[in-house]
């Protein structure tokens, strides 16, 4: 095959459109020249942590999001591959709660598996991608050569993801606040907040998950912002939920109900765009964050230039297994095995996903719903089927148990969709687990 197909991201969107050519290469199929541009010195995305904020190494706005003592907030069994269990690459079940560098090494292992390392170009960001002739000229610089090159693709894949570059508001008095003020993007370490009067401004898993880090590693005081409404769990003593900020002086933080708090520290967990900076306007996805992205047939395929593709851009309940989902899904396309129908099939797609997402009652109607437009992709493809019900029920309990106990739920466990095997509990009560290292984790 004469096709050329860029990735842009080598985190797990793009991780599994390589294993996705991968796949079919080994069943004997002819598939195209496959490369993927990724800024980081390695693969996996947010999930291959750096210590760095603001800059990389490079100079490039640094990608990642990712913070030491990071435990998955949902169930693993509701991420898991279909064709590769964590049973497969640990050689023994594991709970369900990993933290960051168990995690890390089960999606490097499917890939080193697969031996599509030297697919992928790093410490190269792309800064330009044209549609020119039916395919795309694609522009990157290599940050270690400190050299710039142009190649020409049949198609391009966005796999950047869209949690990396923070949504920043601004309150009256944040200029003269005398505390530390940054983004859940820019947050590393619990331990520096250790003693410290934390406030933070946001509802959504990173205010839960960034507060109960904190608190974890010894905050002195946890207090979080809402603009709507509080998460409503049944937070620790040192735990407040206060309506919306109004604004700070240098010490003293003022809410819309009149009452105020001393904090040392303010966090923005006030969530990301989705931002494609190296894209034109004809080019470039505008969408929130929802389930139905705007312009995106099937959830992947650019309404306005079908040969361009995007994975991973929806709010996300499933991830790793709704990721592979979709990159099998646009391998197709590619392989011309599916058909892409005309501009009016595609609008018309769009719209009724979205009227179908304004319907949804609640939470398990959302999980519900994304659990069907993964089933949908995989019966498309030769992906493996698995018991997706299963994955939902895992997510179904989860949300229960975070109901019942906040900082407790990780310490339950669910049957994987791929194999059944129940989960077993962890070593370690995950509040009394301060060591998130994979050799701690996975001793015993």
């Amino acid at each position: 095959m004469t096709k050329r197909v860029c990735i842009i991201g080598a985190g797990p969107s793009g991780l599994a459109q390589m294993r996705a050519f991968q796949s079919a290469a080994v069943a004997g199929a002819d598939v195209p020249e496959v490369v993927c541009y990724e800024k980081q010195s390695d693969w996996g995305g947010l999930w291959n942590y750096t210590w760095r904020t603001g800059v990389d190494e490079h100079g490039n706005p640094c990608h990642g999001s990712m913070y030491r003592y990071l435990w998955s907030n949902g169930p693993k069994e509701g991420l898991e591959f279909a064709d590769y269990t964590f049973e497969e690459h640990f050689g023994k079940p594991i709970a369900s709660y990993p933290p960051r560098a168990v995690l890390f090494d089960y999606i490097k292992g499917r890939v080193e598996k697969a031996g599509v390392r030297d697919q992928t170009k790093f410490n190269t960001i792309v800064r330009d991608v044209r549609a020119v002739d039916g395919g795309f000229d694609v522009t990157v610089r290599d940050a270690v050569a400190d050299a710039e090159t142009t190649e020409r693709f049949d198609n391009v894949i966005v796999a950047t993801g869209h949690f990396s570059v923070p949504n920043v508001p601004e309150y009256p008095g944040f200029d003269t606040f005398n505390g530390r003020i940054l983004h859940a993007h820019d947050f590393r370490d619990a331990r520096e907040f250790a003693g410290k009067d934390i406030l933070i401004l946001g509802t959504s898993y990173s205010a839960e998950d960034i507060g109960s880090q904190c608190w974890k590693y010894g905050a002195k005081s946890i207090t979080v912002a809402h603009r709507t409404a509080p998460m409503g769990y049944d937070w620790p003593e040192n735990w407040q939920e206060v309506p919306k900020l109004d604004r700070v002086d240098p010490k003293t933080a003022y809410f819309i109900d009149g009452t105020s708090k001393d904090v040392d520290v303010i966090i923005l967990c006030t969530g990301y765009k989705h931002h494609f900076p190296f894209l034109p306007d004809d080019l470039r996805l505008k969408t929130p964050n929802v389930l139905a992205s705007d312009d995106l047939y099937k959830g992947v395929v650019y309404n306005h230039n079908p040969a361009l593709f995007y994975l991973g851009m929806q709010d996300q309940w499933f991830t790793f297994n709704m990721f592979d989902a979709q990159a099998w899904y646009v391998r197709d396309i590619i392989l011309d095995r599916i058909a892409v129908p005309d501009m009016a099939a595609r609008i018309a797609d769009v719209k009724t996903r979205q009227d179908a997402e304004a319907a949804l009652a609640d939470d398990y109607a959302c999980i519900d719903y994304q659990a069907a437009y993964t089933n949908e992709l995989v019966a498309e493809t030769d992906y493996p089927s698995f018991d997706i019900q299963a994955a939902s029920q895992a997510f179904y309990e989860w949300k229960k148990h975070k109901k019942k106990g906040i900082m407790t739920f990780r310490d339950h466990g669910y049957a994987s969709p791929m194999t059944g095997t129940q989960a077993p509990a962890h070593h370690t009560p995950w509040k009394d687990a301060l060591d998130d290292s994979l050799e701690d984790y996975l001793r015993g």
